[in-house]
């Protein structure tokens, strides 16, 4: 049912007595689907005809404009998604773009009641999972007294033999446990499946929560719902104590660090996010290294101890020494340190077991064996077809069951009975017979459904609910206040994120914390008031506050076992670092050729396109800045076709290493580092690609095939208006977006050596462009005629300064002053020598005044001999070719142990 005004069957939300937003949203709200349980009403579908009291307090607070504002509401809400640069790539792209991550407006809403009988379970449940793990990899009596059965232990990939007998840090296996939950018709809840290995979903939990409060401040403050903030500070004092017997080992504070596949991964933003949230250095296995039975950080200043491992890989990629030989994500030896005791991984590796769906058939009788007590939450009834028994039971109900695979390297996928003809569930039957071990079978559940908005209607999807629980500085188990919802599309049952299904924030109002949880957030730090906070500087215009701008968490010194509370040295990783000089190094370029591309098409429009040194000047920087293809007739030879090449590469990432190529490089080694970035900084680098090459659908092909455009070869070629107007409001948008990151990269990033390599990135660039530009202009006459003398100042960003200083004087004497030896002048070679010399000193440690041997041949341009042209000229040369050589010599210094691949895209 429309919102829209202009339909006649629904109640006006712009009358003069207009109903209350309650009482509204009863009447628009379908009920949910025959069998489904109604998440808005509270019961059974179509069973009761008022709001849940949770669903009644919510539309109440919504504010004087009720339900009309909500389009408002969900407008706010996608920009913010898009702008924080929430992403979720099923397929991740190098290429692409990022597919944004899936809110919707409406949060699902917790009954207290229903909350106790959860968390309680879940405590239950990640207690019980930790007691299996226990036994498997220690005596293994289960096993034998067949309480479960081998096949699903030693039988199943993810059990690794070489943890047996492993005693894990701090004496437990599980630190992190998430367990998926659908409520069924008679509004009872279930587990159908749980997870161990890498939970996914805190990061994006997080996302949720500050998104959805923003758009719901008044809401989420009157219905007083708990904040998730104390939850993960729990999970890092955690860790911190379960490790601090290493640390003190190693004679310093618990280093922990989180461990992500790296950015081509499909939940990469969650990685980056919750890293740069909890505080941790953000590692992919390169990173790392085990010497001595013990886990290091590769960094600038050397190894550095690494006490704990906060892992988002699975186990089978962790250590191609006693794992998978073909892994280049792990860590050789990894498993060895584990051994050890010296590092703790959470969780520990080979726990992939318990995540098996046929393991849920056998947990109400380990709970009764380990425990004591039957399970507080049931799970689906489930089947292991392995079982005779098992097996001639559930055969004959297939139709009303879901079929899933019992190992993940089974190659099959789960699929519904449901909707089945007889003829395919009897194929099904005999594959099951077949190979029964294979397969397990869970009885069919319709789950409950929620409201939510879809664009001008409430319409309710079908969702589960993914709960976590965090082990925290005591030892035990602390349920996260809410959970992550997933919802499924219109008139499905499957709530997946990977088919194309949405999320939802779940709110808990009104509910007593648990006396953990209370105990927790009297010491939460000013972010778990992110939300509030952020909430109350919402403007009505718009959102003001960003979501991932939130601040780590503060450091805590629970359960440190008498080591002092410091400020921990932030640790640049090699490969951290090598990114950050490539970021550098590709901001300058694109800076360098989207002004020196601005300066070929003005120039070729201008009165000084008659001048032939300055049309060889700007043909060879052209070429040598890869603006166009070496074998294109030079400006001299054929202006316009010589235009129409600049204009057609400048969006080509393949042909060429143009603008386009220079933005997108950019972005990539700004992904690889994202969590030590901005969001404002990142979502200026994306917003400056997109910007581009949108700007270039308008000119360029949408396959660009330079060659053949120019020469008229092409249909598309001929058919593109090349408009050097429409190409130069392209590179004045990218260059307003380039000077922005200069900012944030000059005065918003931390001066460490991270931050020393970027800035040595681009002023090598510089040099070495700068430089060139000058040897070109005496080769080309350049600097001796009057328009080309003008474009290399230009070039030079210093036509202001050189007006100023030398009014009309064209002489060569003061373009050398300005542009060589002037130390005030940002662009001139004398201070980007001196500048480079003073990161490179501060990079080694260096005293003041100390030069580096890595700039030992980096010239004095003071001491150079300016009357003498053909000295000058040599020693530009001398200096071009001193900064092309500085990289490697760099690279050699810093980052040749940082990965087998280079994270470069370029020389």
């Amino acid at each position: 049912m429309s919102l829209s005004p202009s339909s006649p069957d629904t109640p006006s939300l712009f009358g003069a007595a207009p109903e209350s937003p309650a009482d509204l949203a009863l009447a628009l709200a379908p009920p949910a689907a025959a069998g489904h349980f109604d998440e808005l009403r509270g019961a059974a579908a179509q069973t009761k005809a008022s709001l849940a009291p949770a669903w009644q307090d919510f539309f109440t607070h919504l504010g004087s404009d009720g339900l009309s504002d909500l389009n408002r509401r969900n407008s706010n809400l996608q920009r913010l998604i898009r702008d924080n640069g929430v992403s979720y790539n099923v397929y991740a792209d190098a290429d692409g773009p990022q597919r944004p991550w899936a809110l919707d407006l409406f949060p699902m809403l917790l009954q207290p009641k229903d909350w106790a009988h959860i968390e309680a379970g879940v405590k239950q449940r990640a207690g019980l999972l930790e007691s299996i793990m226990a036994d498997v990899y220690g005596a293994q009596t289960l096993p034998r007294q067949g309480l479960l059965p081998a096949a699903l232990v030693q039988g199943h990939p993810g059990y690794l033999r070489a943890m047996h007998g492993v005693q894990p840090a701090g004496g437990h296996f599980l630190h992190v446990a998430a367990f998926d939950m659908a409520r069924g018709p008679d509004g009872r809840w279930w587990v159908v499946s749980q997870r161990t290995q890498a939970p996914s979903g805190l990061g994006y939990l997080l996302e949720n929560r500050i998104s959805i409060s923003l758009q719901f401040p008044e809401a989420f403050s009157e219905m007083k719902v708990q904040r998730v903030a104390a939850s993960y500070r729990a999970l890092v004092d955690g860790m911190k104590a379960a490790c601090a017997r290493q640390s003190m080992e190693t004679g310093s504070e618990p280093r922990i660090v989180l461990l992500t596949p790296g950015p081509y991964n499909e939940t990469y933003f969650e990685h980056a996010y919750l890293a740069r949230y909890l505080g941790l250095a953000l590692v992919e296995g390169s990173d790392l290294m085990v010497r001595g039975d013990r886990l290091y950080l590769k960094t600038l200043q050397g190894l550095q101890p690494v006490h704990g491992l906060l892992k988002r890989l699975d186990d089978e990629f962790l250590d191609p020494l006693e794992l998978r030989s073909d892994s280049t994500l792990g860590v050789p030896g990894l498993l060895q340190a584990i051994r050890a005791g010296n590092v703790l991984v959470a969780n520990t590796p080979g726990s992939a077991f318990l995540e098996s769906a046929a393991l849920l058939g056998f947990l109400p009788a380990l709970s009764e064996h380990l425990l004591g007590e039957p399970l507080a939450l049931p799970s689906l009834a489930t089947w292991w077809c392995g079982e005779q028994a098992a097996l001639q039971s559930v055969l004959p109900q297939l139709k009303n069951c879901v079929i899933k695979p019992t190992y993940p390297t089974s190659g099959l996928h789960s699929v519904m009975g449901q909707g089945m003809s007889q003829s395919k569930l009897d194929e099904w039957a005999g594959r099951i017979m077949r190979n029964g071990g294979d397969y397990t079978v869970q009885a069919y559940l319709p789950l409950s459904q929620t409201p939510t908005w879809q664009g001008e209607k409430l319409a309710p999807r079908s969702a589960m609910l993914r709960v976590f629980t965090l082990r925290n500085s005591q030892g035990d188990w602390q349920v996260l206040p809410g959970g992550l919802a997933r919802l499924a599309g219109k008139n499905e049952n499957i709530a997946s994120m990977q088919h194309g299904g949405s999320s939802a924030d779940v709110w808990l109002p009104g509910a007593e914390p648990s006396k953990s949880h209370s105990q927790a957030s009297q010491s939460q730090s000013q972010n778990s008031q992110t939300s509030q906070s952020q909430s109350q500087s919402q403007s009505q215009g718009g959102i003001v506050a960003s979501a991932a701008s939130a601040k780590p968490i503060a450091p805590s010194s629970s359960g440190q076992s008498g080591i002092p509370s410091t400020r921990q040295q932030s640790a640049v990783t090699s490969r951290a670092a090598e990114n950050l000089f490539w970021l550098g190094r590709y901001t300058e370029r694109a800076e360098n050729s989207v002004r020196l591309a601005r300066l070929t098409l003005q120039a070729l429009s201008s009165e000084d396109q008659s001048s032939e040194p300055l049309l060889d000047w700007l043909s060879v920087m052209a070429v040598g800045n890869a603006l166009v293809l070496p074998d294109v007739p030079t400006a001299t030879q054929a202006k316009r076709v010589f235009e129409r090449s600049l204009i057609a590469n400048l969006g080509d990432t393949r042909h060429a290493a143009s603008v386009g190529f220079n933005l997108r490089a950019l972005k990539h080694a700004a992904s690889a580092v994202r969590e030590r970035l901005s969001h404002e900084q990142w979502q200026t680098i994306v917003r400056a690609e997109q910007a581009f090459f949108q700007h270039c659908s308008r000119f360029s092909p949408k396959e660009n095939a330079s060659h053949a455009a120019v020469y008229g070869q092409s249909k598309v070629g001929q058919s593109t208006d090349y408009s050097a107007l429409e190409a130069l409001r392209a590179l004045d948008s990218a260059s307003n977006f380039l000077a922005a990151m200069t900012g944030a990269q000059t005065d918003r990033m931390m001066r460490d050596d991270g931050w020393r390599l970027l800035s040595i990135g681009r002023h090598i660039e510089r040099l070495s462009t700068l430089a060139c530009a000058l040897v070109m202009g005496f080769d080309t006459g350049a600097t001796q005629d009057e328009a080309g003398f003008n474009a290399i100042v230009a070039l030079f960003d210093s036509t202001i300064t050189f007006h100023a200083h030398y009014q009309q004087r064209r002489e060569l004497a003061a373009l050398l002053d300005l542009l060589v030896t002037d130390r005030d002048n940002p662009r001139s070679l004398a201070w980007v020598i001196h500048t480079l010399q003073g990161r490179l000193a501060q990079l080694e440690g260096l005293p003041q005044g100390q030069v580096s041997a890595l700039a030992s041949d980096l010239p004095d341009p003071q001491r150079w001999a300016l009357k003498q042209p053909l000295h000058v000229r040599e020693q530009l040369s001398a200096t071009a070719d001193a900064a092309l050589a500085l990289p490697s010599r760099i690279s050699q210094r810093y980052f040749s142990h940082a990965t087998t691949a280079s994270q470069s895209l370029g020389a």
